[in-house]
């Protein structure tokens, strides 16, 4: 393989536009402050996260489903058995390093609609890159009949442009969140490699191509 062959496929690999990051919020605890557990900090309880680079502001909380112990009034959550809610106040998400392409996640709001959207600088500022519209989700519709914020339905919006942080309308405390995902238009249900793991995986490719031109 000549090198620009192999440069090029390590830029497919690695490039930050073609990265998509996936918050399951699993590891955190029952009403634990997310704030900078996906900033290589802690929770509010102390739990430790990836270094994602992202951080949530203080009302931001993860929650368990009343199923797997927690006080979690919901069921069929894309990725057991934790997600996301804003208890009150604004409901800000900053990625300072920025991300590109769409916003996407799965939801389930059974009592008031809310809103998304995303802008190209910190805090909710500098230009509005995309909104998006969150209508209500049917009421304990299953798969979960214990849950009555349940399904958690995806939903997600493209858009041109980096942004920087997502603004979280009108879902104070009645919108529950889960695999919010960085990069993409369609929400992932399963996992998907963080930007180190992608670094590995070039590495190791280009290790074994530059072993087999010296064969």
């Amino acid at each position: 393989m000549k090198p620009i062959l192999v440069l090029a496929l390590l830029a497919a690999l690695a490039s930050p536009g073609q990265a998509v990051t996936l918050l399951t919020f699993e590891g955190l605890q029952n009403l634990e402050p997310v704030q900078n557990y996906y900033n290589g900090g802690a929770g509010g309880f102390g739990s430790v996260g990836p270094n994602l680079g992202i951080v949530f502001n203080a009302n931001a909380l993860a929650i368990i489903d009343a199923d797997a112990g927690g006080t979690g009034n919901f069921g069929g959550e894309p990725s057991p058995d934790t997600a996301l809610f804003f208890l009150s106040g604004t409901a800000i998400l900053n990625y300072a390093a920025g991300f590109d392409t769409g916003f996407s996640f799965y939801y389930s709001a059974i009592n008031q609609p809310g809103s998304i959207n995303v802008y190209d600088g910190i805090d909710g500022t500098g230009n509005l890159l995309a909104s998006l519209n969150l209508p209500t989700t049917p009421f304990n519709g299953g798969p979960d009949p214990t849950g009555q914020f349940s399904p958690f339905l995806p939903i997600g919006v493209a858009f041109n442009g980096i942004a920087r942080s997502i603004d979280f309308g009108g879902t104070v405390n009645q919108i529950a969140f889960d695999n919010i995902t960085f990069g993409s238009a369609t929400p992932s249900n399963g996992e998907v490699p963080e930007p180190a793991t992608w670094t590995m995986v070039a590495g190791g490719v280009l290790a074994l191509l530059f072993s087999r031109r010296r064969r």
